[in-house]
């Protein structure tokens, strides 16, 4: 199995008290529920700033 790799900036949004990452509709497909994921995060801007 190919290894496929995506770059996604995104905002931390709120639910609830969490913190959480809303993946884009677009990628649905390729990364259903149960499949596993290799997930870095670099902060690129601190909130407030």
């Amino acid at each position: 199995m190919e290894q496929k790799q995506y770059v996604i900036t995104k905002r931390i949004a709120k639910q609830g008290r969490k913190s959480i990452i809303v993946l884009p509709a677009l990628l649905s497909n390729e990364l259903r529920p149960s499949t596993v994921v290799k997930l870095t995060i670099d902060v690129i801007r601190e909130a407030g700033e």
